[in-house]
């Protein structure tokens, strides 16, 4: 099957096709409605190479569309194959050498619905962060002022109208109502966001099923069924919380074996929302500890073992290495969640 690598550009693109392994035949550089009718152009199935970087999802489900196979590359595993200096040319060569390899897995092209879905969390997620902003710029100009603010966020808000109008800032008490106006704004669109995933997923049967899970809640679960897409291409829990980066990273040579904190690669935003989550389950084990020890799971127990032994923080992260693994039993297994449930090894 003939092989072609296509490095991306916003309205550049630089195609290499080869036959054989090893070598290049023809080259071209094409604008972007060029590249789209050379795509449909071809008469026999090809294996299209590009780097998973922005539009190249677009271009593999085009491809696809037209019984095509596509093969997403990490640019991280690309970067060794290129020689010499970064060109659109090198790039096209080192995608095909890249290709090549069989250890090296590709990136898997996402559906349209899960990039919309990752986008809506990512809207989320840039509007809670400008609201977090106007929230931090108005609390370090009352503190300049001597005045004092509530600790708490959702106080800070339902107070702020008052604080602005303190005689201190009297100069500046309409411009502050504007930061005042634009952190409702952000806190409504938050809202939006959080009201769409909802019914994105109200006849979700697997994120229902994760949602049960001690510290994953909707968004955790949506965000999570986003990036992962087909949870059987990991063949084991491991698998995927190493793909999040919640494992250790390991430093060993010869008989000299050291893991050290998580390698944290992967998705970000999906290790922080399972981190946070395991935090609050964390919490949860313990308050029931305290009131009524004898109704907890073994998840809990462990986890309150956990932090006995290695302190809060590492422990929600071990937890949440831990609610990762559950995860995707639950989400390949098609089983409800268990607290108490005991995994027996094969024979």
């Amino acid at each position: 099957m003939k092989r072609i690598a296509v490095d991306l550009a916003k309205s550049v693109y630089q195609v290499a096709e080869s036959v054989r392994s090893g070598q290049v035949v023809q080259r071209k550089r094409l604008n972007r409605e060029a590249f789209r009718r050379y795509i449909q152009e071809q008469a026999e199935p090809v294996e299209w190479v590009m780097e998973a970087c922005g539009t190249a999802h677009y271009w593999g489900r085009l491809a696809q569309s037209l019984g095509h196979q596509v093969k997403l590359l990490h640019p991280r595993y690309v970067r060794p194959y290129r020689r010499r200096n970064k060109t659109d040319r090198n790039d096209c060569d080192a995608m095909l050498e890249a290709a090549r390899c069989t250890d090296i897995y590709p990136v898997p092209v996402k559906s349209r619905d899960q990039q919309q879905l990752q986008q809506l969390h990512g809207l989320r997620e840039t509007w809670k962060k400008s609201r977090t902003q106007r929230i931090n710029l108005l609390r370090g100009m009352l503190r300049e002022a001597g005045i004092e603010a509530p600790a708490s966020t959702a106080d800070f808000i339902r107070a702020a109208n008052e604080l602005v109008e303190q005689p201190e800032l009297a100069p500046l008490s309409r411009l502050l109502h504007i930061v005042l106006a634009e952190i409702n704004l952000y806190e409504q669109c938050v809202a939006e966001c959080e009201q769409q995933l909802k019914c994105w997923h109200a006849g979700d049967e697997i994120v229902r099923k994760l949602d049960e899970v001690s510290g994953i809640g909707l968004l955790t679960a949506s965000a999570l069924t986003a990036a992962v897409g087909k949870p059987e291409r990991f063949a084991s829990g491991r698998q995927l919380s190493a793909w999040l980066g919640m494992t250790p990273r390991e430093f060993s040579s010869g008989n000299s074996r050291k893991l050290g904190h998580i390698s944290r690669q992967g998705n970000v935003y999906v290790r922080t929302l399972l981190i946070h989550g395991s935090r609050a389950a964390l919490l949860a084990a313990q308050r029931c500890q305290t009131r009524t020890p004898e109704k907890l799971t073994q998840l809990q127990r462990w986890a309150v073992q956990t932090v006995a032994r290695i302190g809060h923080n590492k422990a929600a992260v071990a937890l949440a290495n831990k609610l990762v693994r559950i995860c995707w039993a639950v989400w390949c297994h098609e089983r409800r969640f268990n607290g108490n449930w005991q995994s027996v090894r094969p024979a």
